[in-house]
């Protein structure tokens, strides 16, 4: 861990945060649409999740370093800090792994936990891990694990068919329009860490240095931002297509385009208004006219992207998935309403 720039610990909490609050459109649509499912979560934790966590976890408290007032009490103080801003109990175990590479990541559905890489540790400094931190905390409460097995099962289903190829290729569009929401996800979670530790201007040290940064001083930040911008406007589609092959297979987004995504956000009355404790509560999020405003969201942000981007091919995924939206919103009409009459 890097030396400490500052120590200060960030003025606002958020009671009762729902994770709508910073979830992204496309990412709150999809997790609404799972979310009304009923039972959904119940049926993967009781297949897929029970073992697997079980035998993560022994591997982690084998094989790393669990965070603790003894061991590394500085990341414990983080992890705790988090917790409080998002109002996450329990509070979910940090473990510290032996990995070269700058990485963290969340498991586990019943007990979630996180694990940071020494790499990461190593790179960034109190208020850039208090960052990365809350990025993770925002997984656990946006319960992502939900949504990442059912992508992995349907990866799975995809390998095991891919000797029928109209199969294959349904189940392709399928899992790429996961691995687009999960993206979006990476993004929700940017912003919760954010919310934890309230300085944009760490988060982009942070995403500087995951980046390829050595020194954030040495990189001029308005240069760094506009390679993002440089990136959203090609109109060659031979660009684009490098873009979809480069892009398809990954579950984060490029670090460059994710930095100044979350400087946007950083920079609206949405971020404003939740620092000023204007945010939606968990309480409120069983409400159907919520389901109903996050599809509708979802598609609107497919739709904006259109008028954001030079990329040929941006009305092309605007459309899948502003389809897969609406199709949602079908369902929920004919089905939602039917439970809410008691029918």
């Amino acid at each position: 861990m890097t030396d400490d720039i500052t120590t200060r610990r960030p003025a606002a909490r958020f009671p009762g945060i729902s994770p709508r609050a910073y979830e992204h459109p496309a990412d709150r649509g999809a997790l609404a649409t799972l979310r009304a499912v009923p039972g959904f979560p119940q049926v993967l934790k009781a297949t897929a999740g029970f073992f697997s966590e079980r035998g993560e976890r022994l591997m982690a408290l084998a094989s790393a370093i669990r965070v603790g007032p003894t061991q590394y009490p500085d990341i414990d103080r983080l992890r705790h800090e988090c917790a409080e801003a998002l109002d996450i109990t329990p509070v979910p175990n940090v473990f510290v792994a032996r990995e070269p590479v700058a990485n963290a990541y969340t498991i586990g559905m019943d007990e979630p936990f996180i694990v940071l890489s020494t790499g990461l540790v190593e790179l960034l400094d109190q208020d850039g891990l208090r960052f990365a931190i809350g990025h993770e905390m925002g997984h656990v409460l946006s319960g992502h694990a939900v949504y990442r097995t059912m992508l992995l099962r349907l990866i799975s289903m995809q390998l095991s068919m891919s000797w029928t190829p109209v199969s294959a290729l349904g189940l392709r569009a399928i899992v790429a329009a996961l691995k687009e929401w999960y993206r979006k996800a990476e993004l929700s979670c940017d912003r919760a860490g954010l919310l934890c530790g309230q300085d944009p201007a760490a988060a982009l040290r942070a995403h500087i240095l995951i980046a390829g940064g050595i020194d954030p001083a040495q990189v001029d930040i308005a240069s760094f931002l506009r390679q993002a911008e440089e990136y959203d406007s090609v109109d060659d589609i031979r660009d684009s297509l490098n873009k979809l092959r480069h892009v398809e297979g990954m579950t984060h987004p490029l670090a460059v385009v994710r930095a100044a995504q979350l400087q946007k956000w950083a920079a609206t009355a949405e971020y404003r208004d939740i620092l000023g404790g204007m945010y939606p509560r968990r309480e409120d999020d069983r409400a159907a006219s919520n389901w109903r405003d996050d599809v509708r969201t979802a598609a609107k942000s497919y739709k904006d992207s259109v008028g954001t981007s030079a990329d040929p091919l941006a009305k092309v995924f605007a459309d899948v998935g502003e389809a897969v939206s609406g199709t949602a919103g079908k369902v929920w009409n004919k089905f939602g309403n039917r439970t809410e009459d008691g029918s």
